[in-house]
């Protein structure tokens, strides 16, 4: 492994959480920290990449503008029910 350098914070940290039994030793924090951090990134890029796709649709002019509330719920809850059927409304 890497060395890694840490804060007195982050050592002291680290062996608290060893030493209540949370982890078995540096490595297993590590790696979980890894593995949220890793998640996390996921998740911003999934996003990242959702927005672009909403921009793209926007600039493609496939938008629907709806003239009151109630009709966008309306529409909301034909494709909700959609969804759960697989039929198109």
């Amino acid at each position: 492994m890497t060395g890694i350098h840490l804060s007195d914070e982050h050592q002291a940290f680290i062996d608290k959480l060893v030493k209540a039994g949370f982890y078995k030793d540096a490595n297993a924090i590590v790696a979980g920290a890894l593995r949220l951090l890793q998640q996390k990134d996921d998740e911003f890029f999934e996003l990242q990449r959702l927005i672009q796709e909403g921009i793209d649709d926007v600039e493609a002019g496939r938008v629907h503008r709806y003239e009151s509330a109630e009709d966008m719920l309306s529409d909301i809850q034909k494709m909700s029910a959609t969804k759960k059927t697989g039929t198109r409304y």
